[in-house]
């Protein structure tokens, strides 16, 4: 928390009177995490610290659309029960006027330390990036430094589109990364050292549009985050300005990774292509903390940039959290897992085992729901397509369908009569396989589809009616061998 400010009590106030509202949203998740009112955006400051996950959030109390930024808190000992804590930063300073913005937290010798973006425009919208810094001795109340700002506005050669920094330390110095875009207005990722994290210094650019072999790749990277996995450097980044390409940047903006080698003393990172992290529809600011258990565990905002046409705002809240995950790098592939820890939810079990589906459509007794897991495998034999119907109303016009077209090893989710809010369809190549592994989470507003153990992964917001939980397995053109099939509710 911070001091009680104005901005503080008004956002207080905020939250109290619109708790009957909100509350009354069917769409209100069980088990992701939300604002209490109005905007939830980026994950900011994970980190796990003295025993306890913390996640902060980009949070504008007073509207469903974006504007004055807070750092909303929430910790849990289990990455699973979350519970929601004070305000963590308000934008009081002069250095932040118009919003707290995105950036990120690490245990500075026992000191609980975040470094943001603080964000000022004048009355023409000129912008004015400042990076700061706010300190905490119990994980509750954060005090700006008083030296704040760290550093003061961009590098020469760079606009004022300079945000977003993600700090680690290797050896005796701290690193970040931060995302920039260049007068030519190229996006770009950039380097900064310190001893003591207050004085940095640039090292370089670390990768960007037309840098590295990459051609034109957007103006404007946000959001990035650089980590070692499995003895490989990952630089994790959200460029924006994609155009799409067949089946690939099919969202408003990107969020993906490259796998190379970082030269810390020129700040590049030589690496491989770009990789999507999710193919679906809302996922984007992904961030990453290393935990004491040494597991490399993502988080994402279940949302993207000016896309604020959510069914939600009528009941004064917007956006979510994703479930947690695990990374693990297969050759230079990330494949994204659910943390151990949400297992803990399942409750009152179903099984089945070798059902055999022929050229139909089946329903099975106790295995539907709306806040439920489903762990399926099958062996797609001769059949041409094999799917799942999630979330169907009984009047057969409310489905959430994903499938395989075995033919041409195309995975597809397919939203387009989910009920209100976004529609859309979404796809994806797999490798060529007689298996099919899909983990699946729904909550009652969202889909979360882990494929064979997370060599893909789809996200995206759905809003059935509330009665809309039946579910349906079809194969086509052959048979399918569903080898099992789990649900439990969450």
């Amino acid at each position: 928390m911070v001091k009680n400010t104005e901005l503080l009590k008004k956002a207080y106030h905020k939250i109290e009177e619109s708790k009957d509202l909100i509350k009354s949203d069917y769409h209100r998740l069980k088990y992701h995490v939300m604002p209490p009112v109005g905007l939830l955006n980026d994950p900011n400051g994970f980190i796990h610290i003295n025993g306890e996950y913390h996640l902060f959030y980009q949070f504008h109390p007073f509207d469903t659309k974006h504007g004055l930024k807070y750092w909303g808190h929430v910790k849990s000992r289990d990455l699973v029960n979350w519970e929601e804590m004070p305000i963590a930063l308000a934008p009081s300073e002069w250095y932040e006027t118009h919003g707290c913005y995105s950036g990120s937290a690490v245990n500075n010798n026992g000191i609980f330390t975040l470094m943001y973006t603080g964000n000022v425009k004048d009355e023409k919208g000129n912008r004015e990036s400042y990076q700061c810094i706010a300190t905490s001795r119990d994980g509750i109340t954060f005090e700006k430094w008083p030296g704040n700002p760290v550093i003061h506005n961009q590098p020469k050669g760079y606009t004022r589109h300079f945000r977003d920094p993600k700090v680690w330390k290797k050896g005796a110095n701290w690193y970040m990364v931060i995302g920039a875009q260049t007068v030519e207005e190229q996006g770009r990722v950039l380097l900064y050292k310190s001893h003591d994290i207050k004085k940095w210094e640039m090292i370089g650019e670390v990768t960007g549009s037309n840098l590295n072999n990459l051609g034109y790749f957007g103006y404007m990277w946000e959001c990035p985050d650089l980590f070692e996995l499995n003895g490989k450097d990952v630089l994790i980044a959200c460029p924006q300005g994609l155009q799409p390409q067949g089946d690939f940047y099919n969202n408003i903006y990107q969020a993906g990774y490259f796998i190379g080698k970082l030269d810390y003393s020129t700040g590049r990172l030589n690496h491989g292509k770009f990789t999507e992290l999710d193919r679906g529809f809302e996922f984007y600011a992904p961030q990453t903390m290393l935990d004491e258990k040494g597991r490399r565990i993502l988080i994402a905002w279940m949302g993207l940039p000016e896309r604020e046409d959510h069914p939600t705002i009528d009941y004064g809240w917007i956006h979510a959290m994703t479930i947690p995950r695990v990374l693990h790098l297969v050759g230079d592939k990330i494949y994204q897992r659910p943390v151990e820890e949400i297992k803990t939810l399942r409750k009152k079990p179903i099984s089945y085992k070798q059902i055999e589906i022929k050229d139909e459509e089946i329903e099975l007794e106790g295995i539907c729901g709306d806040v439920i897991e489903i762990l399926v495998e099958c062996e797609i034999r001769d059949a041409t397509q094999f799917g799942i119907k999630l979330r169907c109303s009984d009047d057969g016009t409310q489905q959430t369908v994903v499938s395989y077209d075995k033919l041409n090893n195309i995975f597809k989710f397919d939203r387009e009569r989910s009920g209100k809010g976004y529609g859309g369809i979404r796809r994806c190549t797999l490798k060529r396989s007689q298996i099919l592994k899909l983990n699946i989470f729904l909550d009652t507003s969202s889909v979360e589809i882990f494929v064979n153990d997370g060599e893909e992964v789809f996200t995206g917001r759905v809003y059935p009616d509330k009665d809309s939980k039946g579910i349906k397995f079809f194969a086509k053109g052959g048979s399918v061998n569903v080898k099992t099939l789990e649900k439990w509710e969450l």
